[in-house]
């Protein structure tokens, strides 16, 4: 029993490991800002069907202020938040440009450090 009770814990340790060794140097989330919830979807749609990300979330209702073409400016916004393989930034970025009306769109992204197991799994299993 004792035994048994310590390979769960190796196992379980082990398995958070290696997955946060993954997570960390395979996954980012990918933040895009967009003016309205229809750019949004058509953007989300054509990265998820060409497996340039996993999931996309759009959320709206998010203000931004910034500074253009010398003064201060604000927006209502959407915001889609990207998951997908770290290696597949470059490409999607590309997509994203390809698709987006601003001149200078947001497009920046963070590594992801840890997270579900099962989840981590099929972000890499869905996308390219």
């Amino acid at each position: 029993m004792i035994a048994s009770l310590a390979a769960q814990r190796w196992l379980s340790t082990s398995s958070a490991a290696a997955l946060g060794a993954v997570a960390s140097s395979k996954l980012s989330v990918v933040m895009v800002s967009v003016p309205s919830a229809e750019v949004g979807k058509v953007i989300a749609r054509a990265l998820v069907e060409e497996k340039l990300a996993a999931c996309v979330q759009i959320v709206g209702g998010v203000e931004s202020v910034y500074f253009w073409e010398g003064k201060v400016q604000s927006d209502q916004e959407n915001l889609l938040f990207i998951k997908t393989k770290s290696s597949l930034i470059p490409h999607m970025t590309e997509r994203v440009l390809s698709l987006h009306p601003y001149d200078t769109p947001e497009v920046i992204s963070l590594p992801i450090e840890s997270g579900s197991d099962k989840y981590l799994k099929w972000v890499v299993d869905t996308t390219k």
